[in-house]
């Protein structure tokens, strides 16, 4: 596997064209149930061009964990580290709780043992009540707070601001889970240029590097995460391209369909192991006691079940223990991995519906199949590859790509398409398409429900992005609602198919204004939609169109026709000239000065009534009445939100801040107190009551530290790492000097030796070094070492204990400044020999002009050019 990382590594630093490798980063995050990760691509110089970003465990996956305890926010590794203790406090599964109704997310979270204080705000969606009992943050703040953590992660490790990114999505994410994820984005601060379904973030993995020339081919991509299941059939052919006059090849593919199980996942196989567990330990401790209640110890079984599962991945028994799960009781307990097979068995044949759905309505064989590619954590499990095999009749299964990584160094190869700055050397086609299909419905006064009003806008899979348009005769405002197709493939939780609903306003004015105009056709109104790449539909702009047939007077004109005078003469000569500068670029004629054509004449003979058609586009007003769970957040909300999460990056600044004082404090006093009671130095340069009374404050600071100074600021850390620095930096200056002073004087007595070496060489090879230069640099060297002499004397008459007579930086610097004297007197250059100017030169040439000689008057210097012509 790290085989297959490097080499995926090297062929992907060879699809990028360096544009502007100074500052260009983007980036892309694969946010799922659980988990998360982040990739970075990066052009700064050193750095490899696409990789996965570490998180501060050194993982290449994070948590999608935030937790709230004791005031304190926490992300990550950092909530996933208070999970087992306080589980009501770390919040889980906050993608999939995106633009649903409270009632489905409390339902969900009841069956998963999530203890979560949340309140039904006034979407009818869910807000997540944290440990204070008053704050409340919706989905979309706690999803940002995530979705901030992995860009400060992409930050950390490509080393620039990352603002601009992609984001993967399960193909089953609906258009209220895709609006909340972007408002989500946009809080976190982060410029989000495409949500990516998953299956194509994949399908670009699985495609760039490969070459479709020879032939095309039907791959299906079989993802099992934690929480869902889905299948995506995806066709990669190439199309002929110009490129630098010649046609080329060029790699595409084309998701043809997708299918899933949005509740199917690794989840699921373990809620059932935690059922069988709880009652085996119900069981065991008996009177009438039901682990269940107690969601401490849920949470700490569910922790060691999914590690249970992990290694039944790999072996047939696996054991399980649980220290102190309930009531100071421990619980140990074997499974096997038949057992584990038998408490999923429904969940095998279900696992085949997306793949069986999906080559249904493509109307493929199984065998008209070039791969069936395993992606997502839980297609490691081996009884789920086995079926899969099974039903594909294939003794192997495809396991090109990286289960886990896929997805995201997919999206990033997306992210670093969209760039501005970033873009890639090889061209791979991508065309997704639309998960669901939408109906469009009009509603309104004198609005019959009929073909019109109610229409097919956007067929499932149609090709994303696009743009739609719709117009309807109608003389009144209405409303336009947005619905998906059929009521049988609606998002997971979704309680009614209309998602979006549109007040449009300004028609009736409009209609009245014109209505006494002589209308050449009925009013309408047309209605342009749009279906973005993120894959969300919208009404971007409506228009009243209105066609009005008018009289209008013109003038009537008469043109006579022109005369042309021609004469032999004139056109012998004027042949050459028209074809060379009458004809202007236009193809018209231009005039010429001896032109013989005169122009048309016009005559004007009065007016006369035309009917002339006029069309009127005039903007009409659009109002969202969405409501419900899938209503977005309004700016008021967004504004508010803002405010809040800035607050707690501020906070989050000053925790992080309080904690490496508080670090730096008590790692002072740990290695202080080791050096003042261990080391036999100290008792050279200290006296036994100064180590006595400064080991007695570093204990009472110590005692401090862990009773009072538990909840301390920054500034009292700092106040107390500053008072024992002020009595120990004295301490350790002597401590330092003791090994540091001798050093220094070696190395000066050494340069010392040298300086006279260099004084003897100078007097040998270089005898035109002025001997004052010479004599400066000696007497400095004698005045060094006489001073040396003299401190070092000073030095042995003074207690170890005092401060020292003088310093090993006082002798560094005399040292330097006496090499700075050394060097200055080295360069001076040898001076060029005098040139003998000949007498009779100098008096034929007068008065000679030198390089540095100025010229009285620009007459004398043209006599010496002269002159100096001359003599040459």
């Amino acid at each position: 596997m790290k085989l297959l990382k490097l080499a995926l590594i090297l062929s992907l630093s060879l699809l990028i064209l360096d544009v502007n490798p100074s500052e260009s980063a983007v980036s892309s995050v694969d946010l799922g149930s659980e988990s998360l990760k982040v990739a970075v691509v990066n052009l700064k110089p050193g750095q490899t061009p696409i990789s996965i970003a570490i998180n501060e465990m050194s993982k290449r996956k994070s948590p999608a964990l935030v937790a709230f305890h004791s005031g304190a926010r926490l992300l990550g590794e950092e909530a996933a580290g208070i999970t087992a203790r306080y589980p009501n406090k770390v919040y889980s599964q906050l993608r999939d709780m995106l633009g649903k109704p409270y009632s489905h997310v409390k339902s969900f979270l009841d069956s998963m043992y999530l203890p979560f204080d949340i309140v039904e705000d006034s979407r009818g969606s869910v807000g997540i009540k944290i440990d204070d009992n008053v704050t409340v943050y919706s989905v979309e703040e706690m999803v940002a707070m995530i979705l901030g953590y992995a860009m400060n992660l992409a930050e950390f490790h490509s080393k620039v601001k990352v603002k601009d990114a992609v984001i993967s999505v399960p193909p089953y994410f609906g258009q209220a889970e895709r609006r909340g994820l972007v408002q989500a984005a946009q809080l976190a601060g982060m410029n989000v240029l495409s949500l990516i379904n998953e299956h194509s973030g994949a399908a670009l993995q699985y495609g760039i590097d490969k070459d479709f020339s020879n032939g095309s081919r039907h791959v299906i991509f079989y993802d099992m995460g934690s929480g869902s299941t889905y299948a995506a059939l995806v066709y990669y052919s190439t199309y002929n391209s110009k490129q630098f006059g010649k046609t080329v090849p060029v790699n595409q593919f084309q998701v043809k369909d997708v299918r899933w199980d949005a509740e199917l996942g690794g989840q699921l196989m373990e809620a059932r192991l935690v059922e069988f567990f709880a009652d085996e330990f119900n069981k065991q401790v008996g009177n009438g006691v039901d682990v269940r209640n107690s969601p401490k110890a849920m949470a700490k079984l569910k922790k060691q079940v999914k590690r249970t599962k992990e290694i039944l991945s790999a072996n047939t028994m696996a054991p399980i223990s649980v220290e102190s799960l309930y009531d100071d009781r421990d619980f140990r307990s074997t499974l096997t991995r038949d057992k584990f097979e038998e408490l999923c068995e429904d969940l095998w044949d279900r696992s085949l519906t997306p793949l069986k759905d999906v080559l249904k309505h493509s109307g493929l064989k199984v065998e008209e199949i070039h791969a069936v590619e395993l992606i997502g954590g839980a297609t490691r499990v081996p009884k789920l590859q086995a079926k899969i095999q099974e039903f594909l009749g294939r003794s192997e299964l495809d396991k090109h790509l990286d289960a886990d990584e896929a997805i995201v160094l997919g999206a990033a190869l997306h992210s670093a398409n969209l760039s501005d700055g970033i873009k890639l050397n090889r061209k791979l086609g991508m065309v997704d398409g639309s998960s669901y299909g939408f109906f469009v419905e009009l509603d309104g006064p004198d609005l019959l429900k009929d073909e019109s009003t109610r229409q097919l806008l956007v067929p499932r899979m149609k090709k994303l992005p696009s743009k739609m348009f719709r117009s309807i005769v109608h003389d009144k405002d209405f409303e336009v609602s947005l619905a998906y197709d059929g009521e049988a493939i609606l998002p997971p939780g979704t309680l009614s198919p209309v998602f979006a609903k549109y007040s449009v306003s300004g028609l009736a004015d409009a209609s009245e204004k014109y209505m006494s105009r002589n209308l050449s056709s009925p009013i309408k109104a047309s209605l342009h939609f749009s279906l973005s790449r993120s894959g969300i539909l919208s009404l971007d702009r409506a228009d009243a169109v209105i066609e009005i047939s008018e009289w209008v007077e013109v003038p009537k004109k008469n043109l006579t026709a022109p005369t042309v005078n021609i004469s032999s003469e004139s056109v012998a000569q004027n042949t050459s000239e028209e074809s060379t500068e009458n004809l202007h670029s236009d193809g018209a004629l231009g005039n010429a000065t001896d032109s013989n054509i005169e122009e048309p004449i016009a005559t004007e003979l009065g007016t006369e009534k035309k009917l002339k058609k006029r069309t009127f586009r005039i903007p009409l007003k659009i109002a969202d009445k969405t409501s419900g769970s899938g209503m977005p957040l309004l700016e008021e909300s967004l504004a508010e939100a803002r405010s809040k999460l800035e607050a707690l990056e501020k906070k989050d600044a000053e925790r992080r801040k309080t904690a490496e004082l508080k670090n730096n404090l008590e790692g002072y006093i740990y290695s202080t107190k080791e050096k003042l009671e261990t080391s036999e130095e100290f008792e050279k340069i200290s006296t036994a009551d100064e180590r006595k009374s400064f080991i007695e404050k570093l204990d009472e600071v110590q005692e401090w530290l862990y009773t009072d100074g538990e909840d301390a600021s920054a500034t009292e850390f700092q106040d107390r790492l500053d008072l024992l620095k002020a009595i120990g930096d004295p301490l350790f200056f002597r401590y330092n000097e003791l090994t540091a002073r001798p050093a220094a004087i070696e190395f000066a007595r050494k340069y010392l030796t040298e300086v006279q070496q260099i004084i003897q060489g100078w007097e040998t090879n270089k005898p035109w070094l002025p001997k004052n230069k010479m004599d400066e640099v000696h007497k400095d060297a004698d005045n060094i070492k006489s001073w040396l002499d003299e401190m070092e004397t000073e030095q042995k008459k003074t207690s170890g204990f005092s401060k020292p007579v003088f310093t090993s930086e006082q002798v560094y610097l005399k040292v330097f400044n006496l090499q700075d004297k050394v060097a200055s007197v080295n360069k001076i250059p040898k001076p060029k020999p005098k040139v003998e100017v000949n007498k009779n030169e100098t008096d034929t040439g007068g008065s000679q002009n030198t390089s540095n000689s100025t010229p009285a008057s620009d007459e004398s210097e043209k006599t010496n050019t002269e002159q100096t012509h001359d003599e040459l």
